[in-house]
């Protein structure tokens, strides 16, 4: 098994942090950018994409701030988080995302999100 690493990205997102902040946690706003489907069965999501779905448990929620989640079939000290940060000088506001790859696939899963992020900003009008 390769070694897996944890990276962070941090992108800029012009979006009210409340408005940012329900498209990271509800199920529809999640199924707006993030995924195809997400539907919560007994307090975990099941994430769908061209039909399969993959299942999560929410590990923490911060309103208006922070999701984590972490995949029931993967291993139980990683999670992917979305995080929004507001600047607090210039009151930007950022979507600073956390994740798990394998090494060396750092900059493919680094596209992958930025990818998912624009389609975020699309569906925010940002």
């Amino acid at each position: 098994m390769s070694k897996r690493v944890k990276f962070t990205l941090e992108l800029e997102v012009k979006s009210s942090p409340n408005i940012l902040f329900n498209y990271l946690n509800s199920p529809s706003g999640l199924a707006e950018w993030f995924c195809d489907d997400v539907n919560v069965h007994s307090g975990n999501y099941v994430f769908e994409w061209d039909g399969a779905g993959q299942e999560a448990e929410l590990v923490r929620s911060v309103n208006h701030k922070l999701v984590r989640f972490r995949w029931l079939d993967g291993p139980e000290d990683e999670y992917f988080e979305m995080e929004v940060r507001v600047d607090d000088l210039t009151n930007d506001v950022a979507l600073v995302i956390t994740d798990f790859c394998d090494a060396g696939d750092e900059v493919s899963s680094e596209q992958l999100w930025e990818s998912q992020v624009q389609q975020l900003k699309m569906a925010i009008g940002s």
